[in-house]
């Protein structure tokens, strides 16, 4: 009777692993898929590259003031925290949230707010589309 028990329990457990790690193969597959999709539409929607921005937050000294989501060591909590960002409806409080108002912000957020913490960092244009595609891909 135990000889019958094993080679079935050893059956079992090698098919319970063969489906997990399947099951674990297409999560990460579609994990990766909703990545690379969502920055797609990041990069549509900013005309920005989200691969130049993780240098740039740290030139700009935001990593200071932010926590962001996949960059090393952004953990300030002078600011708010940017995870999520394509998600919230508005943008400091005060610009409706669109990539045009998010770039226009990065650039200077001063115009539109004039007693923020954030400063105008002399950030271009470009930079900041780059750091939207980012932030919009997170």
């Amino acid at each position: 009777m135990l000889d019958v028990l094993i080679p079935t329990f050893h059956r079992t457990a090698w098919a319970a692993a063969a489906i997990a790690a399947g099951l674990g193969a297409v999560i990460t597959t579609d994990v990766l898929r909703d990545n690379e999709t969502r920055t797609a539409a990041a990069v549509a929607l900013t005309g920005g590259d989200p691969a130049r921005a993780p240098a740039l937050f740290r030139r700009y000294g935001c990593s200071g003031c932010h926590t962001i989501p996949g960059i090393p060591g952004a953990d300030g909590k002078t600011g708010a925290p940017l995870e999520g960002l394509s998600k919230h409806v508005y943008i400091a409080g005060v610009l409706e949230n669109s990539s045009d108002n998010l770039v226009a912000w990065i650039v200077s957020p001063q115009d539109f707010s004039p007693r923020t913490a954030m400063p105008n960092t002399g950030i271009s244009e470009r930079e900041a589309k780059d750091l939207a595609a980012y932030l919009y891909s997170h």
